[in-house]
């Protein structure tokens, strides 16, 4: 989700789409400014569809302790984002192979069975739903299009200037926009780290918690081959750690236990 490195997210947004409806916004607590050219009633409107899609194809969990366990944390982290408008909705899908959650725009949450073991506990929950709740306040979804859209416009004009065939222009914004977005996909994944951080301790978790949480996840991860750090959308284990660690002294300011 990161701007090129000679030219900021705003920048891009006057040479490219200069005079049209595009916007500079803030994330909340980072203070990171995103480009952003969906509209905030668009995105949610197209989360709750993306939502019902998933949903519909997902082997939804009725076991009423997950369930509950899910909908009571991920509210309360909810609640202390300040954004108790979005229409908020956590559901735990069926699934003991699936270590993972994710979130949708406008408020969409859920969560896999196979993360609850790793969770361990309710303030380790609440790392893993404050960390998906933070790409729903920072938006990060809308950007990520903004972002491609924006990428693949400045491709097509470069290659008109430039007289380039289409068909190469084509290919080479496909190339450019993998090549910018995986490390944009890592700061993003840092960011809602950041944000979830806080959220947990505004909402009485310890921030510790998700820590432990990553130092487990790092261990279950151990002797598994995957791509370099650079080659994917995800920070490491151990750089997540590191970087929890920087942030903790931030986030214990605004931990009060419950």
């Amino acid at each position: 989700m990161r701007g090129l490195a000679w030219m900021p997210a705003c920048g891009l947004v006057v040479v490219l789409v200069a005079g049209s409806i595009a916007g500079c916004e803030t994330v909340p607590i980072t203070g990171r400014s995103q480009l952003n050219l969906i509209s905030a009633s668009q995105e949610v409107e197209m989360g709750a569809q993306a939502f019902q899609d998933v949903l519909k194809k997902a082997k939804i969990s009725n076991e009423p302790q997950a369930n509950a366990l899910v909908t009571r944390v991920g509210r309360r982290i909810a609640a202390a984002t300040g954004r108790e408008d979005l229409p908020w909705e956590f559901k735990v899908v069926d699934d003991p192979q699936m270590v993972n959650a994710f979130a949708l725009p406008g408020g969409k949450v859920a969560v896999y069975t196979g993360i609850l073991p790793m969770t361990v506990d309710e303030p380790g929950l609440a790392a893993v739903l404050g960390h998906e709740v933070s790409h729903v306040m920072a938006r990060h979804s809308a950007e990520r299009v903004s972002d491609q859209l924006a990428l693949q416009f400045g491709a097509s004009i470069l290659g008109a200037v430039l007289g380039i065939n289409p068909q190469l222009t084509q290919a080479g914004s496909a190339l450019l926009v993998n090549g910018l977005l995986l490390p944009w996909g890592r700061q993003q994944e840092s960011e809602a780290d950041h944000l979830g951080l806080i959220y947990m301790a505004k909402a009485g978790y310890d921030p510790h918690a998700s820590r432990d949480l990553w130092v487990r996840m790092a261990a279950a991860a151990k002797g598994k081959e995957r791509p370099p750090q650079f080659l994917s959308t995800h920070p490491s284990e151990e750089t997540r750690v590191k970087q929890i660690e920087e942030w903790m002294p931030e986030a214990l300011k605004y931990y009060q236990p419950r």
